[in-house]
């Protein structure tokens, strides 16, 4: 393949110095052909330091997140994703809005045949807000390992 074939060239992030968006709608989440689109396998991105704002006392909130997806004609440029993520640390949002608009906003702009987001928050208050979400079933076939992140238990 060549970049022309690719999607390379339509990239405007990739290899270039980028600013941080300041908010998630300002975020270009960028894609490209994915290069099997005939086979079905996983993709799985982490984000172990995942911040936002909470909405109502502006104090940071702190997860670990997961996301697995099974690529249809596309997949997530990995600098762009990584660019979309960091654009929540000024946003204000509750752990569920969140965590489902980064869901929705991978769901829209990839059309997987599958993906599912494992967000485990870092307690606030002491309770810990654990937000999962997923299209549907696994196409059949898949290997879907186990996110093994562990749920809070506190110091012990």
């Amino acid at each position: 393949m060549t970049p022309a074939d690719d999607g390379r060239d339509q990239l405007t992030q990739l290899g270039k110095q980028v600013a941080a968006p300041q908010s998630p709608e300002e975020a270009i989440l960028e894609r490209v052909p994915a290069p099997y689109p005939d086979k079905h396998y996983l993709v799985r991105f982490t984000a172990p330091e995942f911040t936002s704002l909470c909405p109502i006392t502006g104090q940071p909130d702190f997860a670990h997140i997961v996301i697995d997806y099974v690529p249809d004609k596309w997949i997530v440029e990995s600098k762009s994703l990584k660019l979309y993520l960091t654009s929540f640390r000024n946003h204000g949002a509750f752990h569920e809005a969140c965590s489902i608009q980064i869901a929705n906003t991978l769901v829209e702009r990839l059309a997987p045949r599958w993906l599912r987001i494992g967000a485990y928050w870092y307690p606030r208050g002491g309770i810990p807000i654990d937000v999962f979400w997923q299209t549907g079933e696994p196409p059949a076939g898949v290997w879907v390992p186990a996110q093994d992140v562990p749920t809070y238990r506190g110091r012990g």
